[in-house]
């Protein structure tokens, strides 16, 4: 099946809400997202357009980049975050160079094994260098092996930097990429 890769616009916040949705009720999402669905599906239709919209086409501090079926069904997504130097990160962290975070990970299982997920982070990582990062990283839990064997098979590498979650002492790896 050939697919659209592109980013998405800001007035298609009703279609990002529903995939987000979906990637929240994988059975791995616990492992995979920061939010659980009954939080995200909580949220009003404000919260869904902006974020759309600071993600959408244009965007230079951030780009959400979807796989849309030739019916229009969305089936795959990611999300790059643009971080600059001298800003602290999510997690604490100081940010000391431009980096891209990539977050929010998704192909629905159906699509899963096609190669799509490669195809997105190509799409990705082609972004991330046009907007002059140095390097694009992400984060994944320390039991999600499965994301882990993709992200080493794309060029990620454990940069050996954990971060600690929560009361329960859970580990997550970042895994780096540096521009060539």
């Amino acid at each position: 099946m050939s697919y659209v890769i592109r980013s998405v616009r800001a007035g298609e916040w009703a279609a990002a809400k529903e995939l987000r949705l979906a990637a929240l009720r994988d059975p791995v999402a616990h492992l995979a997202f920061l939010e659980t669905y009954e939080e995200a599906a909580a949220r009003p239709d404000s919260f869904w357009q902006e974020r759309t919209a600071g993600v959408a086409e244009g965007a230079e501090k951030a780009q959400q980049i979807i796989a849309e079926r030739p019916d229009g069904r969305w089936v795959g997504t990611l999300t790059v975050l643009v971080e600059e130097p001298g800003t602290t990160d999510w997690a604490g962290f100081p940010v000391e160079r431009k980096q891209g975070h990539v977050v929010g990970v998704f192909v629905r299982p159906e699509e899963r094994g096609s190669g799509l997920t490669e195809v997105l982070f190509d799409a990705a990582l082609e972004w991330s260098w046009a907007q002059g990062l140095e390097r694009v990283r992400l984060i994944v839990h320390e039991e999600n092996g499965r994301a882990q064997r993709f992200y080493r098979r794309v060029g990620f590498l454990p940069s050996g930097v954990t971060v600690l979650l929560g009361d329960a002492g859970e580990r997550e790896l970042e895994f780096v990429l540096e521009r060539e």
